[in-house]
């Protein structure tokens, strides 16, 4: 029983007591002289109901106090802030829960060696790949809460792809949720895919499938500045965005302006397997202008999957455009601590002033990947934006207890082709941007929820031909080791 709940109990005795004396002397008053009181009885009895009086005053006056101290406690405790460091990660809090700020960092390093055959022709797109290493993320930003409903980031970025960068802003923005929609507006990568939903820092592979990296980066991709609205609930979520150009990008007469969307669900699910199926899609209304003539380039491409040499073997070369869509299906299942995952895209160009005798340029994309934690950890579903992060540490490493952390093996096979009537009979129809196949082997330890290490050995294999026919691609292997640090 609290102290408050003391006090008020003594104060309802008090005052019971109290009328019962007053009644048991307004009875013997009326019963005719049966019970004739001496005036020191009445006196005593006068004194005894003024004793009682003042006890229960005196009672009262302690409930008030004790109440009184009682929300001064709570009030406190509402303004206390606390700082506190879970999972490596330093957050500060209000007592109530209404702002809050958590600083994150990332480091990923990369060391890959690159096995090509030696005298390939001058005409060999990346025929001397850098063997080396790159910090491919080096990260440093803060986010949080703000009067409850809001909630900010800001996050500041040192990697980047074949070379480290001097710094640039990463992501920006401000949020606002009212449950179960959410609204951001900013710089940031709006929802666009189950590959690119999914968190780098934990994801299967060092980056993502090349058909998913080609089609967000038409309308989406990082640092894109946006507006989107989102509404999540417990089996689905709905997303979509207004989008511009990217911080940093050079100056432009127009910027691009562009729409993307993503719908996603959970048909199927258990107690330890789900299925997940979604649709997303990307159109670029406006193309930036980078000339004043009036020159709206467009171009599809990508790296092979690794980022120490920056070289990009695939390319539709630049196409002056008056618009582009892309079209993508997702597919994933998992099964305890098994998962496989795979999706197409479908991406199309819109020549700006074509000729009647050319078409408008068509590429696809698609991959398929599956994971296995050999320590039997499941991979986390997270329920804000549809996608899987990394597996829980269920017995971070300690050589001295025999735990060894958590053991996965990944593997993918993904395809981009970026040709498109290569082999027309009117030149300008062509788009040689080449084919490009990749299989990849995994894997993945994570010695405990902050630290991660991977080694992945790469089978790629580029068919591309120059506007004359001659080869330009190639086969080679390469096998890359990623030490991470990230909270």
């Amino acid at each position: 029983m609290t102290k408050t709940q003391t006090v008020l109990r003594t104060a309802l005795i008090a005052g019971a007591s109290l009328l019962a004396l007053a009644g048991a002397a307004h009875a013997q008053a009326g019963q005719g002289g049966t019970a004739v009181q001496t005036p020191e009885q009445q006196q005593a009895r006068i004194e005894a109901l003024e004793a009682q009086l003042e006890a229960l005053s005196s009672q009262i006056a302690d409930l008030k106090a004790a109440t009184a101290a009682s929300l001064k406690d709570v009030r406190t405790a509402q303004a206390a802030t606390t700082v506190s460091v879970a999972n490596g990660k330093p957050t500060i809090a209000s007592g109530d829960g209404a702002f809050s700020a958590n600083i994150h960092a990332v480091m990923q390093l990369d060391a890959t060696w690159y096995n090509q055959d030696s005298g390939l022709p001058a005409s060999t797109v990346g025929r001397d790949l850098n063997s080396g290493t790159n910090f491919r993320r080096a990260r440093l930003g803060v986010d949080g809460k703000a009067f409850k409903n809001f909630e900010y980031g800001v996050l500041l970025d040192f990697g980047g792809s074949g070379v480290d960068g001097a710094g640039a802003l990463q992501e920006i923005y401000l949020q606002y949720n009212y449950a179960p929609f959410k609204v951001r507006v900013g710089a940031f990568a709006p929802n666009l895919g189950l590959e690119d939903a999914a968190s780098t820092n934990g994801s299967l592979f060092p980056e993502r499938a090349s058909g998913a990296e080609a089609a967000r980066g038409l309308a989406g991709a990082d640092r894109r500045i946006a507006l989107q609205g989102q509404a999540v609930g417990e089996r689905w979520i709905v997303s979509g965005a207004v989008t511009g150009a990217k911080t940093g990008d050079g100056a432009t007469f127009d910027e691009q302006l562009g729409y993307v969307g993503r719908v996603a669900f959970i048909p199927f699910k258990g107690h330890d397997w789900l299925t997940h199926v979604g649709v997303n899609a990307s159109r670029i209304v406006q193309p930036a202008q980078i000339a004043a003539a009036g020159a709206y380039p467009i171009t599809v491409e990508d790296r092979p999957e690794l980022r120490t040499d920056g070289t990009r073997l695939v390319s539709s070369g630049a196409i002056d455009s008056s618009g582009a869509r892309h079209y993508g299906f997702e597919l994933a299942a998992q099964k305890k601590n098994f998962l496989i995952q795979g999706e197409y895209f479908d991406i199309a160009l819109d020549r700006r002033n074509k000729p009647a005798n050319l078409t408008d340029p068509k590429f696809s994309g698609w991959y398929v990947e599956g994971g296995w934690v050999l320590t039997g950890e499941q991979r986390k579903y997270n329920p804000a934006n549809f996608a899987f992060d990394a597996p829980p540490v269920t017995n971070p490493f300690d050589p001295k207890t025999g735990q060894w952390g958590a053991w996965e093996l990944a593997a993918r096979y993904s395809v981009l082709d970026l040709n498109h009537h290569e082999y027309a009979t009117v030149a300008a129809d062509r788009v040689r941007g080449g084919l490009q196949e990749i299989a990849t082997v995994g894997l993945n330890w994570f010695p405990n929820s902050v630290t991660k290490f991977s080694l992945d050995y790469l089978d790629v294999d580029i068919d591309r031909r120059d506007a004359a026919g001659v080869q330009i691609g190639q086969s080679y292997k390469a096998v890359n080791l990623r030490s991470q640090y990230a909270f």
